[in-house]
């Protein structure tokens, strides 16, 4: 039972975890295309919300409750799937980090040109930039321990 509860715990977090990133990043992504301060204002402050309350918990859930079931279901982790898996998550893991730091400056500098009336700075849509070049790692990568973890291919 323990190990089910678990498995369900890891299950919940991991479409938590990329169903945010993907969500978030779908929002924020044509928000920045109409170009409306006002828009982008409150799409980015939700975003960096979402990672808060969504995102940052399951960054965390995800590696023990799979340490959990590599342990409970005695997989040694010498396991290619397991490896892959656990380098991928690495990645999105590096490329989310500075992601988190573009969105907090983005919400900042679109709540700023908000009260100021003014369009967004360069320094946003440089940020902008960044922010999606680095998601669409991230997103390839979890969505490669997705099928790992369904399919788990020997070797």
């Amino acid at each position: 039972m323990a190990y089910l509860t678990i498995k369900a715990l890891h299950v919940i977090s991991s479409v938590l975890l990329v169903g945010t990133g993907f969500g978030s990043a779908f929002y924020l992504y044509f928000a920045n295309r109409t170009r409306s301060v006002q828009a982008i204002a409150v799409v980015s402050r939700l975003v960096v919300r979402a990672d808060w309350y969504f995102t940052a918990p399951t960054v965390v859930v995800q590696p023990l409750t799979g340490a959990l079931l590599v342990w409970r279901g005695r997989w040694p982790l010498s396991m290619g799937w397991l490896l892959a898996s656990m380098g991928l998550y690495v990645i999105a893991g590096a490329c989310w980090l500075p992601v988190v730091f573009y969105q907090l400056r983005m919400a900042r500098l679109a709540e700023a040109a908000q009260q100021a009336g003014t369009p967004l700075p360069d320094t946003y849509w440089q940020l902008a930039r960044r922010w999606e070049l680095l998601g669409y790692p991230a997103f390839v990568a979890m969505l490669a321990v997705y099928f790992l973890m369904v399919v788990k291919p020997a070797g």
